[in-house]
């Protein structure tokens, strides 16, 4: 397959549809360009894109930039981090005992349905064939022979 340009629409409010059509014009480049300008920098920025009115970004110092990176980086304790690789092996070595469990219970079952398979005789078909010779008579025996 070729490389291939894609279409993306966005969704945006009438107010700020005029707003991108009047930087399209000061810029004399379509409204299409401003988004594609802006995919692009998103794209190469890996995502990490901060859009910021220029009179901000002129009225910052180089040291304001510096201090304020994008996106903003945070210190973790190391102790956190050692916490939550614990956490992660721990629930791995908990998946991989699940998945031995199922396995388990699936060759139990199988194995259940086998022995279930095996002669089954029911109750019922015995007591159909000794009918003739019953063991068991109702009333009393010596009642009959006097």
């Amino acid at each position: 397959m070729g490389n291939k340009n894609k279409t993306i629409s966005f969704r945006v409010s009438q107010e700020k549809f005029e707003t991108l059509r009047d930087i399209a014009e000061e810029r004399d480049i379509s409204l299409s360009a401003v988004f594609r300008d802006y995919v692009d920098m998103l794209v190469a920025h890996d995502g990490q894109v901060e859009v910021v009115p220029e009179h901000e970004l002129q009225g910052s110092s180089e040291s304001d930039e510096m201090s304020q990176s994008f996106p903003p980086k945070v210190e973790v304790p190391k102790s956190f981090v050692r916490e939550h690789e614990r956490l992660e092996l721990e629930a791995e070595h908990l998946r991989e005992q699940l998945e031995e469990h199922k396995r388990y219970v699936t060759k139990l079952r199988q194995e259940l349905d086998e022995y279930d398979q095996e002669d089954v005789v029911n109750l019922d078909e015995l007591d159909g064939e000794e009918e003739e010779e019953s063991p068991y008579r109702i009333g009393n025996e010596f009642e009959d022979s006097f």
